[in-house]
């Protein structure tokens, strides 16, 4: 008799399979030392026994028939896991540690409620001898040739007991809230779907970080020291301690060098754990990731993986020297796969990323494990409003009181308050301060305020670019910005803002990280991530720390002294919906302060005194926001993260926070059904421009939205039509201007199908 299969595409026997999955477990063991302090001495033990165990019920006679492609099984679409338990309540174990193996082994394809209503109440009845009956056509004896290749288990007799009793007594204490062993059931869980889903995916090792994996801030230091420099103070208090940190120090000043000699420092004496680099935006999650996954000057490639909304387009630009469409689809499939695995020890990605385990997505379980004695790195975490504030103090009090992980803050600008919430969420930690002396060398902006509209005051950047400045002109709404640009039309210039739609965004920080053009012109997007230097800023009012990360982009290298950022007083009307008008006003009382003492010359040092004028503590509305979500996402750890079991309605709850539809401008329709036409999926999809939902709504019911559905030249295997869904705008769109909210432009239809 052959052996028995385990999968049939490629063709793999159950043997190979545990095989698989028990290489996995010997990495994770590696990876992941702090599991058996955080649940039991015999995490390890248990977990290994579950990988074992968890496919016997494919012994199945019936089973194996569908294995190899027999039509005529007689298998009438059961549940092969749930034939392997008999085999898990034969074990010689404590009853706590079976109970615990039967949970995982049952629940490692199907929620609870699934099994529970769709297969075991209509297949095996309570009172019933067809689950006996079905069992009796398990090839016992090669299941314990198997289990005798793993040293035998000393199986007792097998007593077969209904699975709705194993489901039953865990709905009820879940039910009770008070389940037995929830984090070890949440993290052994966790664990084993890890080990399961890389051996069906054939991966053959996991990465790890260790100390050659730094060598390059050890070269770095040694360029800088045979040039008489050295780290600064605060990177090197960073690479000697252990624990929870926050860090304050200028931009620009080796922050992100600080947080990986502190990582250094754990992986080295407190031991492995996976790494999380959390970034707010997609292009300096991008930007991130090119730097550390750099092998000459960071961790090197393969050891750095990211996660964000955009990461599909970002791998399209990444592979584009690809020669085929079908080998760059391969590629990025493959890189995907891989980042979203556990595979690499870094990962640079949003919050919104980890946020989603705590919410119950589907897969949390997995997702949660991955935070064992992990080490998490957050940057620019003032980019946050009061709703996502309270998510990532949850999600840092989840990780530093659960999950044992350790936490590096770092900010050039916090309000003592936002800092306050920080310390309260991590427990112990240590703060890091740069020096006096380094806050005194990083003093390179003077605010120079301005009466009036940024809009009315052209004149003034035509005479700084005609004297051959270089100039950063910033905007807060895309339409002004993009009269700005226009008006500046005979300047070699680029706009960036968020209506661009993916080819272009990408097209543009490209062409600025090859050169600079002599005008930069755009919205808060210019805020963050880009590595630009500047002589000089035009911009409209904004609050302080808006205004600070502006400015940073300007003499960012400081090698041109004092630079002037000038700010303009008045607002648009439309401003008022994106900044609140008392924190305008205090942002402008403090600017003129600045003017009146330091002639305008901000003092890094002093910067933290006047982000707390600017924001003393939340307004009312934003407290209330605040409070209500972490009250409900505290509500919803303890009552709704419920191992086996995920909800639809909470990922809703999840998805609507992000408040954007995508559209395919008129003009860009025939080439969007092009890219259809030849299965570029992806590449069609670059060409969307993002919206918010209520301008989404109001075009929609206006007319100016439409919807329609390409098909696809091939059918489905069963003949069946492929068919996209898309929304068209009637707005004009370019790649210099982006979308223009307020220009119709009327669809050119061409001859392909539409339905």
């Amino acid at each position: 008799m052959g052996e028995l299969l385990a999968k049939s595409e490629p063709q793999t026997t159950l043997k190979e399979h545990i095989d698989d999955g028990l290489r996995i477990w010997k990495h994770l063991k590696y990876a992941f030392p702090k599991s058996t302090s955080l649940t039991s001495e015999n995490f390890w033990e248990l977990l290994h026994t579950a990988v074992v165990f968890h496919d016997l019920g494919k012994g199945h006679s019936q089973f194996q028939e569908v294995l190899k492609g027999n039509k005529n099984n007689k298998w009438y679409k059961q549940r092969h896991e749930l034939f392997s338990l008999p085999f898990v309540s034969a074990l010689p174990l404590e009853k706590e540690e079976k109970t615990l193996l039967e949970r995982i082994v049952a629940g490692h394809h199907k929620t609870y409620s699934d099994l529970r209503d769709n297969y075991i109440s209509t297949n095996y009845p309570r009172d019933s001898t067809d689950y006996e009956d079905e069992f009796s056509l398990v090839d016992k004896e090669a299941v314990f040739r198997i289990l005798e290749s793993y040293g035998g288990f000393d199986l007792t007799e097998i007593e077969l007991k209904n699975p709705s009793k194993i489901i039953g007594k865990y709905q009820h204490e879940k039910d009770e809230g008070e389940i037995q062993n929830y984090l070890m059931t949440l993290l052994l869980f966790g664990a084993f779907k890890q080990c399961d889903h890389m051996a069906s995916a054939y991966v053959e090792e996991l990465i790890h970080l260790e100390n050659s994996s730094f060598d390059f801030l050890n070269k770095k230091r040694i360029e800088l020291q045979a040039k008489g420099f050295d780290f600064y103070e605060h990177q090197k208090a960073a690479s000697q301690k252990i624990g929870n940190i926050i860090l304050t120090a200028p931009t620009g000043s080796g922050k992100t060098e600080a947080s990986l000699l502190w990582l250094k420092n754990q992986i080295e004496k407190v031991g492995q754990g996976r790494v999380f680099y959390t970034l707010p935006f997609t292009a300096s999650i991008n930007a991130m990731f090119k730097r550390l996954e750099n092998d000459k000057d960071g961790l090197g490639k393969g050891k750095v993986g990211m996660l964000h909304g955009k990461l599909t387009a970002f791998l399209y630009d990444y592979f584009q020297d690809e020669s085929s469409m079908r080998k760059r689809k391969r590629e990025i499939d493959s890189i995907k796969n891989q980042f979203k695995t556990l595979e690499t020890p870094l990962k640079v990605l949003t919050p919104f990323q980890l946020l989603k385990h705590i919410f119950g997505l589907k897969g949390f379980e997995k997702g949660i494990f991955e935070w064992t004695g992990g080490y998490f790195i957050f940057d620019e975490i003032h980019a946050y409003d009061a709703c996502v504030f309270a998510q990532i103090k949850m999600l840092l009090k989840f990780l530093s009181e659960k999950m044992g992980a350790s936490i590096f803050i770092m900010t050039a600008t916090l309000p003592t308050f936002i800092k306050e919430h920080l310390k309260e969420a991590i427990g112990d930690f240590e703060e890091i301060q740069a020096s006096q002396k380094l806050y005194e060398n990083f003093d390179r902006h003077q605010v120079v305020m301005k009466e009036g509209f940024l809009k009315d005051n052209i004149s003034l950047i035509q005479k700084d670019l005609d004297e051959g400045e270089k100039v950063l002109v910033v905007c807060n709404t895309v339409k002004q910005a993009q009269d700005v640009f226009s008006d500046l039309s005979k300047y070699s210039a680029i706009l960036i803002h968020g209506g661009f739609n993916g080819r272009d965004r990408i097209d543009k920080e490209k062409k600025l990280s090859e050169k600079e053009p002599q005008l930069l012109i755009g919205t808060q997007a210019i805020e963050v991530s880009l590595d630009i230097d500047y002589d000089k800023i035009y911009t409209e009012p904004a609050p302080l720390d808006a205004l600070i990360q502006r400015f940073g982009r300007v003499n960012r290298k400081r090698e041109k002294g004092i630079c002037e950022c000038i700010v303009f007083k008045e607002r648009n009307k439309k401003d008022e919906y994106i900044y609140a008008q008392p924190v305008i006003d205090r942002t402008i009382e403090v600017l003129v302060k600045i003017i009146k003492t330091n002639q305008g010359v901000i003092k890094e040092q002093e910067l933290q005194k006047f982000i707390d004028k600017v924001y003393p503590c939340f307004d009312e509305q934003s407290q209330q926001d605040f409070d209500s979500t972490f009250n409900a996402l505290y509500n919803s750890i303890q009552f709704n993260l419920i191992p086996f079991e995920h909800s639809k309605d909470r990922e809703d709850e999840f998805y609507v926070q992000f408040d954007g539809i995508k559209i395919v401008p008129a003009s860009l329709e025939n080439e969007y059904k092009e890219f259809l036409k030849n299965f570029d999926i992806i590449g069609s999809e670059l060409l969307k421009v993002q919206i918010r939902k209520n301008q989404f709504g109001q075009w929609l019911s206006e007319g100016d939205l439409e919807k329609e559905t390409y098909v696809l030249p091939h059918p489905k295997h069963d003949g069946s039509p492929i068919e996209i869904n898309y929304f068209v705008l009637n707005r004009k769109y370019s790649k210099d201007l982006g979308l223009r909210k307020n220009k119709v432009e009327n669809r050119v239809f061409d001859k392909d199908t539409i339905i």
